[in-house]
């Protein structure tokens, strides 16, 4: 059998979600769903997911990137886009899934507390960012490239840049990688012992 005959019959019998080499948005959102530590055992929102998804295929983030807003407000705020945080003088000073300061008002003329548009202005912000770490780290990997900007644009400007540190949040996400690709496998193996399988 020819390989093109191989690689065809592959395509029509396997299920198209294991072809993928990366997770899917439904398999993500399904992780931030339900295994996110943060939501203090209640379901998140999944209106509120998806408009996290929606603003991520907006600015194109790469498919091995997928999921960064997701696994921040899981980090951040557990999905609750009232949560206050870094009290002083008794006054929150970050609101929000991302827990965002006042100077993102300033900056990006938002509603911290409305997820749409925290979503928004935090992709935006990590756009502008990318411009310069494209410049500073010289990475040739989009994946690096995307880390390094994730991080700089949630922590303080440092002199040389944060080229080669990574977000605390990127830990959640590659734990929701691995629970995908556990998940596809027991799927594959259970599809594989079926008469019609494999």
């Amino acid at each position: 059998m020819s390989m093109i005959a191989v690689v065809f019959l592959l395509s029509t019998t396997t299920p198209t979600i294991w072809q993928e080499d990366v997770p899917t948005y439904e398999e993500l959102v399904d992780q931030a769903a339900f295994n996110c530590k943060n939501t203090d055992r209640r379901h998140a929102d999944e209106k509120i997911l998806w408009t996290l998804v929606e603003a991520e295929q907006k600015y194109n983030v790469p498919e091995e990137m997928r999921g960064i807003l997701l696994a921040q407000a899981c980090g951040e705020s557990g999905f609750n886009p009232n949560a206050r945080g870094d009290y002083r003088n008794k006054r929150p000073r970050a609101i929000g899934l991302f827990q965002m300061w006042y100077w993102w008002v300033k900056a990006y003329k938002i509603d911290r507390a409305d997820p749409s548009q925290a979503a928004d202005a935090h992709m935006k912000h990590i756009l502008r960012v990318l411009t310069k770490v494209k410049k500073r780290c010289r990475w040739q990997s989009p994946e690096k490239q995307w880390i390094a900007a994730w991080v700089a644009s949630i922590r303080a400007p440092k002199k040389g840049g944060r080229c080669h540190e990574k977000p605390k949040h990127l830990r959640i996400l590659k734990r929701w990688y691995r629970n995908i690709e556990k998940e596809r496998k027991l799927l594959r193996d259970e599809y594989c012992e079926e008469p019609c399988g494999c």
